[in-house]
């Protein structure tokens, strides 16, 4: 399945504009100290093969300031196990609390007019506080703090005392059942645990008084708990007030910890089993986001930025690592679609946001609906979580002329993207404008071959300080390199779909796990829903290919109808009809068929792996966690038609 790399873009930064922007400004740095690229291209070319020279760079352009400086970058490139910067020590917080003044650092927003600002100075003297606190309880090096808690400041503040102590932080929000937290937050043996006494979603303050409860009494381990007002509730008893622990004045004090001393542990999405605990570090964290958000989203401390996102999900970690750049953090505890669809949109109106951040699904709603975007003076606009199509694309580039969109595919196994936006290149519909500095991105085929402009596997042949140190609970190792390492041995194999076009671009096509393979066709599933996800009267979709005992090949396409609908022949009809003409012959669904509802991760994701294992005959609690999913009774309807489609060649 070849990509088309033909075609005009549809933004090209003016040369004033992109002159003005961070990546260039590095460029000119590099460009004094002797290194003078032609273009992106070859800058990204020396950052993957010159990588000790790449990240020292980043390194030096941005001060981190090290307590200890490194022997040298990279003692051993090997993967996994490559050793970056051995012998520096520093801290996050330092990064992330270098910048005083009364200027705002985080702005938090919260469903019914409800928001609160604090300055920097105020966050550091906050941390300081509560990290005094963390001290006397004698936490440090080697212990573990967790957060049940929403998208709030005191999340932030909880983090980064966390981290300022030396301490390991990990947090789960609270639409998480506590059973679904316990099985992220429990295999750490947290000593500490913070809780909110809720949260507000769609228009409802959701109490969680009887979910802390539950969850404090399935972790035994924890010595204290700290609670959260964020909607006034009564203390419960037992807890620890947040406001109280964060009054007193007290001097910011860090811990000179080593470049990999575990920061935080995020987990794998555990629809298929628990989840795995993803380990990263203090140095390759504070590297990779001050790369990430300073050079590919044009951060810096006069910038406004907020991403939409739950603590769950690794862009609550992108979106507290701008404080890294002295950049303001809007933080939005709500849904994206209440009072109406353009939640989101006004948000950003109203705090004067300069970067906003989304998923792909939010942008296509806003396609589909014609949302007004005209009166947004957004100098960016983030887009990840699923690919974005080239019609959506096309779409707000031509509402938003003058703002740039910055597509980006990443994981939460690096905390960090691979491919994603460069302020100073042309955008193309529905392509990510390029590889990102210091990934050393490459799809290949079954032999490892590199492919252009061909559909192959998303591999990654040099080492990134932020992929993980190692998985939680994973004394050898096996886990970690079964995840990444056991296709193609020193090479990480990340599980997607990708093309790099000729002009270098990338484009991501779905999960090769959750591949398709049609008259020995490999397809994925991206191109399908870019089509499908315009329909106005389909609001969800989700296609599968099943390998059939009698040797035969099944690949339907699950819709959800706007409105209570019926799923007419007409409608089939169309939906058939624009896939052939849009996409191939070969995409074309064997069957269109009508569910009420689609299951996704916590995140939002699609889930088309235990679906798929359903319909071939798997019992749903033996593919899916349902703590892990927004909607597990979903399941159940992939089981009835599993066991119809057996009744029917059983008697046939």
């Amino acid at each position: 399945m070849p990509a088309d790399p033909v075609g005009s873009p549809a933004w090209t930064p003016t040369p004033e504009a992109a002159a003005r922007t961070q990546i260039a400004a590095f460029g000119r740095w590099l460009a004094a100290r002797g290194h003078d690229f032609a273009d992106y291209h070859a800058l990204w070319r020396w950052s993957t093969t010159e990588l000790e020279e790449f990240w020292e760079a980043i390194a030096d352009f941005y001060d981190v300031p090290f307590r200890t400086r490194a022997t040298r970058v990279l003692a051993d490139d090997e993967m996994p196990g490559a050793a970056w910067f051995p012998g520096a020590t520093l801290n996050y917080a330092d990064q992330a609390l270098r910048h005083t003044g009364d200027q705002p650092a985080i702005v938090a927003v919260s469903e019914g007019g409800h928001r609160n600002e604090v300055t920097r100075d105020e966050l550091r003297a906050q941390v300081a506080a509560l990290a005094h606190w963390l001290r006397q309880q004698g936490i440090g090096p080697g212990d573990r703090v967790v957060g049940y808690l929403p998208n709030i400041t005191a999340t932030v503040v909880a983090f980064l005392a966390t981290a300022a102590v030396g301490a390991t932080w990990s947090a789960c929000s609270p639409e998480y059942s506590p059973d679904g937290a316990a099985d992220r937050l429990g295999q750490l043996e947290p000593a500490v645990l913070f809780i909110a006494d809720g949260y507000r979603y769609a228009g409802k303050e959701h109490d969680r008084a009887a979910q802390n409860d539950e969850l404090r009494r399935l972790l035994p381990t924890v010595r204290a708990t700290v609670w959260v007002p964020h909607l006034g509730r009564t203390q419960p008893s037992g807890t620890a007030h947040f406001d109280a622990l964060t009054r007193d004045a007290h001097d910011l004090e860090t811990a000179a910890v080593p470049f990999d001393h575990p920061l935080w542990v995020l987990y794998s999405s555990g629809t298929t089993g628990r989840p795995k605990g993803i380990v990263h570090g203090h140095g390759g964290v504070t590297l990779e986001h001050l790369k990430y958000l300073g050079l590919h989203t044009d951060l810096d401390a006069g910038s406004r930025f907020s991403w939409y996102t739950s603590t769950s999900w690794m862009m609550w970690n992108i979106q507290v690592s701008a404080l890294l750049l002295g950049a303001t953090v809007v933080l939005y505890d709500g849904s994206p679609s209440w009072p109406g669809p353009d939640a989101l949109w006004q948000l950003a109106a109203d705090e004067q946001l300069t970067f906003l951040g989304t998923s792909a699904a939010y942008l296509i709603a806003a396609h589909k609906q014609g949302t007004d975007l005209t009166a947004l003076r957004l100098s960016g606009l983030g887009s990840t979580g699923s690919p974005l199509p080239a019609s959506t694309s096309q779409w707000i580039h031509k509402v938003l002329p003058d703002t740039w969109l910055a597509a980006a595919s990443g994981g939460t196994d690096i905390v960090s993207g691979f491919a994603g936006g460069v302020p100073t290149l042309p955008s193309y519909p529905g392509e990510m404008q390029a590889r990102i500095l210091g990934v050393a991105l490459e799809s290949w085929d079954e032999q490892g071959n590199p492919r252009t402009d061909e559909v192959g596997e998303l591999v990654v042949t040099r080492p990134m300080p932020s992929m993980p140190l190692y998985f939680w609970n994973d004394p050898d190792g096996a886990r970690y390199h079964d995840a990444y390492f056991s296709t193609y041995p020193g090479v990480w194999r990340h599980g997607d779909w990708t093309t790099i076009t000729s002009r270098g671009g990338v484009l991501v096509h779905g999960r090769s796990d959750a591949t398709m393979n049609r008259y020995g066709v490999r397809m994925g599933s991206a191109e399908i829903y870019e089509v499908v996800d315009r329909f106005e009267e389909i609001t969800d979709s989700l296609v599968v290919g099943i390998e059939e005992p009698d040797g035969g090949y099944w690949m339907p396409l699950f819709v959800v109808l706007a409105n209570g609908r019926e799923l007419p022949p007409a409608l089939v009809a169309r939906i058939r009809d624009r896939i052939r003409a849009e996409v191939s012959p070969r995409h074309v669904p064997d069957e269109v068929v009508a569910v009420t509802a689609l299951p996704h991760t916590m995140t939002g994701k699609r889930v088309e792996v235990p679906v798929k294992r359903i319909l071939q005959g798997a019992a749903p609690d033996s593919v899916a966690n349902p703590a892990a999913l927004d909607d597990a009774d979903a399941l159940a309807q992939f089981a009835a038609i599993a066991n119809d489609r057996k009744a029917a060649r059983d008697t046939a």
